[in-house]
């Protein structure tokens, strides 16, 4: 199940096309505010059949940031305590990023199997570049850290998230791919994304049907493409994830959304 939580934050390159490098790394937020919570519930298939896996919960509170305003957010997962007897997860992701959407800190800390380990990336800019400071502890208490330079604007999965939620998609033809660099703790790596189009999809949980655009990430393995995630984003201002299918060498596993607060704009995207 934490193939699903990385892959959460993959939704952050879907809208990432318009994004272009340059010297502050900045951008307009106009799909989000302080006070946003999202919560889904997560499922796993197993022969056959669907069970509850946990939950997870996305959040966006305001802060500071040497002394400026800026935003945090969280994503907390937990595994339900059925699938806590074979695979306990306790993850808790956090990002800041300046009120113009430009990264400055991101810090990974997850108990996965009664193991822990912490991924932490540091963004700063000097001379119109971008610099980072990744720092990994692995499961054994060992750090390694390391710098990566770039002129290109660099994200973790939570600060592109956050900034790719204002970009459209009017633009795009669906089979149309994305490749887009991530950080973490220890590496940067691209990634590729596939865009679908848009399709109406009803909420099993909630009846609700939203209009969504659909994404895919995939990957090469031997040079054939295989399908790693299908996900579904709200379309309208506030671009919210509402579902997501994880294909896993050991099954399927779906995220759906089951409450929202405190959105910043209509979400017109439900049509009934």
């Amino acid at each position: 199940m934490r193939r699903l939580i990385h892959y959460i934050y993959i939704i952050a390159f879907v809208l990432s096309v318009c994004i272009r490098a340059n010297a502050q790394c900045t951008a307009e937020n106009t799909a989000f505010s302080a006070g946003e919570e999202l919560n889904y519930d997560l499922f796993f298939n197993w022969k056959f059949v669907w069970v509850s896996a946990g939950t997870a919960t996305m959040s966006i509170s305001g802060t500071k940031w040497e002394g400026k305003p800026a935003y945090k957010s969280h994503l907390i997962t937990r595994t339900s305590s059925r699938l806590d007897r074979f695979f306990m997860m306790r993850d808790t992701m956090q990002s800041i990023v300046t009120e113009d959407m430009t990264p400055r800190y991101y810090k990974k800390g997850a108990n996965e199997g009664g193991k822990y380990y912490v991924d932490e990336v540091w963004y700063t800019y000097p001379g119109g570049k971008t610099h980072l400071r990744q720092r990994y502890k692995d499961r054994d208490g060992t750090v390694t850290e390391k710098t990566y330079d770039n002129t290109k604007c660099l994200y973790d999965m939570m600060s592109m998230l956050l900034r790719a939620r204002s970009f459209k998609v009017d633009n795009m033809k669906k089979g149309e791919k994305l490749r887009m660099p991530m950080a973490d703790g220890h590496k940067v790596e691209d990634i590729t994304l596939i865009y679908r189009g848009r399709e109406d999809f009803r909420m099993k949980s909630t009846g609700i049907t939203y209009k969504c655009v659909v994404f895919s990430f995939v990957e090469y393995p031997n040079g054939k493409e295989k399908e790693i995630i299908t996900f579904y984003i709200s379309d309208d201002e506030n671009h919210i994830p509402v579902r997501l299918d994880l294909f896993l060498r050991f099954g399927v596993a779906k995220a759906y959304l089951s409450k929202s607060k405190g959105l910043r704009h209509e979400c017109t995207s439900i049509v009934r």
